[in-house]
Formats: C-alpha cells, sequence, structure tokens
C-alpha cells in the first residue's frame, strides 16, 4: 500500500476553497455601491473628479458591458442574469474539478463568479447594475463600469492564461 504524504492530499482538493475570493468580490463591489449611491445621484449630477483621467459618475446600466442592449423593453435585464447564473454555474464545476493548487485558474474562476454574481445581484434588485468608473483621456470617455467588471475583466485574463498555460503543458 503506497504511502499517502500530506503533499498528495493538498493536490486532491478542490479548487472550491478559492470561492472565498468570489466572496471579497462581491462584498467590495456591493459596499463601493451602496457608498456611490449614498453620496451621488444617479445619470445626472455632476462627476466627481478623482484623478486627471478618472471621474465617479453614477449611473444605472440597464445592459451589459459598454451598456450593450440597454436601449431594450427590458427583456435583457433576464437574458443577462440567466447568463450570468449559466457562467457562474460553469466556472463553479470546473473549480470543482480542478486541484486547489491551480491558483490562476482557480482565482481566475471566483473572480468572474463573485463579479457575476454582484452585477446578478443588482439586476435583480434593482432592475439595473450600479456603474461609476468615469476613465477619459481628453474628451474621450470609456464605457462607466464598476468593481465587478473589474474583477470579471481581470478574472477572465487569469482564466485565459492558465488555459493557455494548461494547453501547453498537455502539447509537451
Amino acid at each position: 500500500m503506497a504511502k499517502v504524504g500530506l503533499d498528495s492530499t493538498f493536490e486532491q482538493r478542490s479548487g472550491l476553497r478559492w470561492l472565498w475570493v468570489a466572496m471579497i468580490v462581491f462584498i467590495v463591489d456591493y459596499l463601493s455601491k451602496i457608498i456611490i449611491m449614498g453620496t451621488m445621484a444617479a445619470n445626472g449630477e455632476k462627476p466627481i473628479a478623482v484623478l486627471p483621467f478618472m471621474n465617479l459618475y453614477y449611473v444605472h446600466n440597464t445592459g451589459a458591458a459598454f451598456s450593450f442592449l440597454s436601449t431594450e423593453g427590458g427583456w435583457q435585464r433576464w437574458l443577462f442574469a440567466i447568463i450570468a447564473v449559466v457562467v457562474c454555474g460553469f466556472l463553479s464545476y470546473q473549480m470543482r474539478q480542478a486541484s486547489i493548487t491551480k491558483t490562476t485558474h482557480n482565482i481566475g474562476c471566483a473572480l468572474i463568479i463573485g463579479g457575476a454574481l454582484s452585477n446578478l445581484f443588482d439586476r435583480i434588485h434593482y432592475g439595473f447594475v450600479i456603474d461609476f468608473f468615469d476613465f477619459y483621456y481628453k474628451n474621450h470617455h470609456f464605457a462607466i463600469f464598476n468593481i465587478a467588471d473589474v474583477a470579471i475583466f481581470c478574472g477572465a485574463i487569469l482564466y485565459l492564461l492558465s488555459s493557455v498555460s494548461q494547453s501547453r503543458a498537455v502539447s509537451k
């Protein structure tokens, strides 16, 4: 009978143990939105200059990234909610299958899950997503976004990096 050491037991633990990262993203995003809602008026108050290239400007986004589908009649709210649930389920399954030691993969998944659940909460609770970061250069403004969106973006990069490194390892 083979002796099972601490290392092999550690590697067999599920990547779901990284879900605490998703919880932190959710809490930080939620608290930031509470502060913005409590201190600014939506869609009209003068932006608050934070840096020479960034304002805080509180908006209600009924669409997705770059306000995609924001002018539709409301059906998009439920479409984006369903997409968020499916993506979170898929990524949770992947984390469950992955070893806890697959750090880049698991953190990437957790960041996406935390951001998606936070924006899902907004869609269900308010009917829109609360966005407030306004980055710009001269008179050119980037789409207004929030902390959850940053987590989703960073998580997607980590997820892709882990996928590329895994496919390279398999092909060797």
